[in-house]
């Protein structure tokens, strides 16, 4: 009989990162465990609800060729598992014409060959037949990849494929322990009801938790720089006559805003008659004790600023055509994995580990669309050997010596885009 308790690779955390590194591994043969400390498809982290955007848009070069394998693959991922998750449409990026994100993303696209426009506030009225409205000095870029993923749905998807191709999944598995097994290698994985599972290779993503598992299984001996954020989500309400404006169906774009503050959102997909417009920040938390949007609900400070930017925002943009006068009518939860510098964390924990257990988070609120491809990274570091060899160029700016050589890690020549309150 065939030993449930020893396995080729061991996921931590079955978030969308985790569930796509357990598909992707097994799929590739690997006998793989996928363990999760909460129910499966929780609400609890930064994997759920039900819209996020995809767009190949990114003033930093490293992320565009990542977006652009990505959306191929959640095409085909769609295809193996029969239903959809991913609902094209176009991406639409605004800002000042001088604004340094913006004039970055320009040059991304060009150099990645992305098929792009650049419009001035004329031309971008006639193109969006004046349902978006931008100021005299800012300019609009538009690409053809964009739309929205379904955030709970793919993870289902991910976890079907990997029980399809042979992985087992377990969850109120809290982790307590993770161990160098020193007699045959490899690493040793406890959890708090006392089961030991035996993996030759381990990879954590762990999500908001990460910092917190590290530490735990390095005795403090590993600081990783992932600052969990409590951010909170807009639904406004489209006004009456103009509803189908704004969906998925008619086109309309997933956006984003590179004003102060950085403003995202998504057409109106989940919610018939509602478009989600936020603000990319929120307020530092500890994962295990939030506010679950208390402090929003009560109008804080810092809450009412923000929705006095989106209002502003959604009036000068949308017009009269989407109600910014009573706010929004629906707000969500969420988290963010925030690094110093935003770009994710993906490397070896090294150490007494060497290269046996991996490490990914720090997704910084922008890494769910990427999930594929970093699914596909994690399980060619596990295997090691020439492919992960290869990655060292791939993931050189995903490295955790990076905080050791300067604590705000790597230098980004364009504005801070995360505002935290």
């Amino acid at each position: 009989m065939e030993d449930s308790t020893q396995f080729d690779v061991i996921v931590i955390g079955a978030g969308v990162m985790g569930s796509s590194t357990a598909y992707q591994a097994a799929k590739r043969g690997q006998k793989t465990l996928l363990l999760e400390q909460f129910d499966f498809l929780h609400h609890l982290g930064s994997s759920h609800g039900e819209s996020r955007t995809i767009r190949a848009t990114y003033p930093e070069e490293y992320y565009t060729p990542m977006v652009i394998e990505s959306e191929q693959q959640w095409r085909e991922f769609e295809s193996e598992i029969g239903y959809k998750v991913y609902y094209k449409t176009g991406q639409l990026d605004l800002g000042p014409a001088d604004n340094s994100s913006l004039v970055s993303i320009i040059n991304n696209c060009r150099t990645h060959s992305i098929n792009h426009r650049i419009l001035d506030r004329d031309e971008a009225r006639k193109r969006f037949s004046g349902k978006v409205e931008i100021p005299e000095d800012w300019i609009a870029v538009t690409t053809e990849l964009g739309g929205v993923l379904k955030p709970t749905k793919a993870v289902a998807m991910f976890q079907t494929l990997a029980i399809k191709h042979g992985a087992i999944l377990k969850d109120k598995m809290e982790i307590v322990d993770v161990a160098v097994d020193k007699h045959r290698g490899g690493v040793l994985v406890k959890s708090g009801s006392g089961e030991v599972f035996w993996g030759k290779k381990c990879v954590v993503t762990a999500g908001a938790w990460i910092s917190k598992m590290v530490q735990n299984v390095c005795n403090g001996g590993v600081n990783l720089p992932v600052q969990p954020v409590e951010t909170s989500l807009f639904y406004w309400k489209i006004k009456e006559g103009y509803e189908v404006d704004f969906t998925v169906g008619a086109g309309f774009p997933s956006f984003a805003s590179y004003g102060d503050p950085y403003i995202y959102g998504t057409p109106a997909l989940e919610f018939p008659g509602l478009i989600k417009v936020a603000v990319h920040g929120g307020r530092e938390c500890d994962p295990d004790s939030r506010t679950w949007g208390a402090a929003a609900a009560a109008g804080t400070e810092g809450t009412t600023m923000v929705l006095g930017y989106l209002k502003e925002w959604i009036k000068s943009t949308f017009g009269d055509r989407v109600n910014w006068e009573d706010g929004p009518v629906m707000r969500q939860s969420c988290m963010y994995s925030l690094t110093p510098d935003g770009d994710f964390v993906i490397d070896f924990l090294g150490g007494e580990f060497n290269e046996d257990v991996i490490v990914a988070g720090g997704f910084s609120g922008h890494g769910f669309k990427m999930a594929p491809v970093v699914g596909r990274i994690l399980v060619d570091l596990a295997l090691g050997g020439k492919a992960a060899a290869a990655l060292q160029e791939e993931i050189k700016h995903f490295k955790l010596r990076r905080f050791e050589d300067n604590p705000k890690g790597n230098a980004k020549a364009f504005e801070e885009q995360v505002r935290l309150r």
